[in-house]
């Protein structure tokens, strides 16, 4: 039952680990999932475009990629890659801080294991409703 932190070709240090690692598990709990491990991987555009090419087959830069990793139901287990370039182009387009879009993906990618999907335009209307609903619960100080 543990959530990791890491970077890849990035030099990065995440604030507040362990106020969001108690947050994501808080999130993945009400969910009624049950945690193994959820590894959170910071890089840049290129590492995560080049993941997007090989395992997904997608030529196009993204801010997020999610690997499930677990063999049961209702348990997360798996990898969250995140480009700190997109995040700082997308904070910066939609005029709110570098962390709160961080977090925002951070959450996205977590739902994501809890099978939430994005695909249809009623799907992404939930999903950012849920992200915002965990947004208003992280409380940073």
């Amino acid at each position: 039952m543990s959530i990791h932190f890491f970077t890849e070709d990035i030099k990065y240090q995440v604030k507040h680990k362990s106020i969001l690692k108690k947050w994501l598990k808080e999130a993945i709990k009400a969910h009624h999932y049950l945690l193994q491990e959820l590894n959170v991987i910071l890089c840049s555009d290129d590492y995560l475009y080049e993941m997007n090419i090989k395992y997904l087959d997608h030529d196009t830069l993204t801010d997020v990629i999610t690997f499930d990793n677990s063999d049961k139901e209702q348990t997360v287990e798996g990898d969250i890659f995140i480009s700190l370039d997109r995040i700082k182009e997308n904070a910066q387009n939609l005029n709110i801080p570098f962390e709160k879009e961080l977090h925002r993906v951070i959450i996205h990618g977590t739902l994501h294991l809890l099978g939430f999907k994005d695909k249809t335009s009623q799907d992404q209307e939930i999903m950012r409703k849920i992200e915002d609903f965990w947004l208003e619960k992280l409380v940073l100080d």
